[in-house]
């Protein structure tokens, strides 16, 4: 049955799997351990305390912070209240932060005390000191509350107990009234976009979109209930709260969320919570594999790995199932503007379609492939990724121009047909069995004379050299191309490789036009909270 038609809301999902699963082990942080009665009681909580601060439904409530208990309690307490949930970026700065609160007109926000050293608070109040608000911070005129997730907080800010107890005055039953009455079709949600290339834009995704394309990620993943799964991905990101949380409450499995990747916290988790289920970029896998203590670790609970990238290599997805005896692992591919999810390879499929391609169209979705003229390529040849169906965002938060850049003319986005296409900026190539194969961003193709050069192709061939563990292409001008190839690449450990040496490989493994004219070692590549290689970083250094 089809997801929005089972649970309909996202806050009717969780009361489902309160008492579906209610006797289950719901989250595992630090010491504290629940079941999903008591996360069920804790969301009701959490919802009250949002009905006493005067959140009303359609306002956006904001959560700053990492990936914890009370980042799923308090996100889930505002969607059920009837808010639109707005996650924030865990490595924003004050300024980036301000910047999403007052486009999305935050009415409530939940933050963290100090995460990687950093004080949230106090970088968020340095951003907005100047302004005519008359809420906790003068430069948000419409932040009416700010709650710290945390025991102490500054004067006119919220500690998160004080909040809860503010809720203890609304009745139970005025609680389930308010969650009863969230709609299908209301916006759950608003993810902003990274940001890596100009001002962060916040996709409108409903409860229908979620549940749906999340029952369908559950089903094609084979999660499964009793499933201990370690949710590294960030919750302010689609991988980790709806393929991490949303999933976990539609199939009763155990969430352990984890605050920071790191591969030694990774591997010990792994062990001591038994985990099944372990998705994530492909760094964290590779990582996983190469770490010398591995063996030291019991990984034997393992079973479902789901990974996302331009480029997987194959090398990873054998090494993944001979040397830790993983059953299935599958590649994906999505956007935060098709409700994260666009394609999926599914069990049963071969190494090399886990790793050459991110899969099939999820059902009753459509994807093209299409050339700079908008005619549709055939199989195997290059052009942007454009997809249609009821995934598709209903827009761009009130930024109508900008919606109608990313969404040609139809009926309506986020529909079963009739709908427009979404332009993902993405290159890709379809082959002939539907399997899509990501090859670049549009901006991040360079031209060597006269040739389209993508960097994720480039990076998928260097990625097979046995020295290489990490690596990064970008294009650099050239007086006579007009761009080459420039390598930011990390060694193995123990590695000897020098920059002729792997100059020399390319020249026996890729055409010449790939072939990078410079290559610079490096001891790791600089990447955003979601795994993602920020390309802009490295171009700002590429003439070095």
């Amino acid at each position: 049955m089809r997801g929005d038609l089972r649970w309909g809301s996202v806050p009717r999902l969780v009361r489902s799997a309160a008492e579906r699963y209610a006797e289950l082990e719901a989250v595992v942080d630090g010491r504290t351990r629940i079941t999903y009665a008591e996360l069920g009681e804790r969301i009701e909580r959490a919802t009250a305390a949002c009905i006493a601060s005067g959140v009303e439904p359609g306002d956006r409530v904001a959560v700053w912070a990492p990936n914890t208990l009370d980042w799923i309690v308090s996100a889930l307490g505002a969607v059920s209240a009837g808010a639109v949930l707005v996650p924030l970026n865990t490595r924003f700065k004050g300024t980036e932060a301000a910047y999403v609160l007052a486009r999305s007109r935050a009415r409530l926000l939940f933050i963290t005390g100090t995460f990687l050293g950093t004080s949230y608070v106090a970088s968020l109040r340095r951003a907005t000191t100047e302004g005519e608000g008359g809420g906790p911070l003068p430069g948000l005129p419409h932040l009416e509350e700010v709650v710290v997730l945390a025991d102490d907080a500054p004067e006119n800010f919220r500690t998160w107990k004080d909040f809860l107890a503010g809720g203890d005055v609304v009745p139970a039953a005025a609680v389930r009234e308010r969650a009863d009455a969230v709609s299908t079709g209301s916006a759950s949600d608003i993810i902003f976009t990274s940001g890596t290339t100009g001002r962060p834009k916040g996709a409108v995704i409903t409860h229908a979109q979620t549940l749906r394309c999340y029952d369908v990620w559950s089903e094609l993943a084979g999660l499964r209930e009793g499933d201990r799964y370690l949710i590294v991905n960030p919750f302010f990101h689609t991988f980790g709260y709806k393929a991490g949380v949303i999933a976990c409450l539609m199939r009763g499995a155990t969430m352990v969320p984890q605050p920071v990747f790191n591969v030694d916290t990774v591997l010990a988790n792994i062990a001591a919570e038994r985990i099944s289920v372990l998705p994530g970029p492909p760094t964290l896998h590779q990582s996983l594999l190469d770490h010398p203590a591995r063996d030291s670790h019991d990984l034997s609970a393992l079973r479902l790995v789901v990974t996302g990238a331009a480029a997987v290599p194959l090398q990873l997805v054998e090494r993944l199932r001979s040397e830790l005896n993983i059953a299935t692992v599958l590649t994906a591919y999505g956007l935060s503007e098709a409700s994260g999810i666009v394609t999926m390879c599914r069990r049963g499929d071969s190494a090399e379609v886990i790793a050459t391609t991110s899969g099939r169209a999820i059902p009753d979705t459509e994807v093209r492939v299409v050339a700079s003229s908008g005619a549709p390529q055939p199989p195997g040849e290059a052009g942007e990724v454009l997809v249609r169906g009821h995934h598709v965002m209903q827009g761009y938060f009130e930024d109508p121009q900008e919606t109608r850049r990313a969404i040609t003319p139809g009926v309506t986005s986020g529909t079963e047909s009739g709908g427009g296409w979404l332009r993902t900026g993405d290159v890709g190539v379809l082959d002939r069995d539907g399997n899509l194969r990501i090859t670049d961003r549009i901006k991040d193709m360079f031209i060597v004379g006269g040739l389209n050069a993508y960097p994720a192709e480039i990076e998928q061939l260097l990625g097979t050299h046995p020295d290489i563990a990490d690596v990064a292409v970008v294009g650099v001008p050239d007086a006579r191309l007009g761009e080459v190839g420039k390598a930011y690449a990390v060694r193995r450990t123990g590695s000897t490789l020098t920059s002729d040496d792997l100059i020399a490989w390319s020249r026996r493994e890729m055409a010449n036009y790939k072939v990078p004219r410079a290559v610079e070692f490096v001891t790791e590549l600089p990447r955003n909270a979601s795994g993602k290689v920020l390309k802009t970083e490295l171009r700002l250094r590429r003439s070095a």
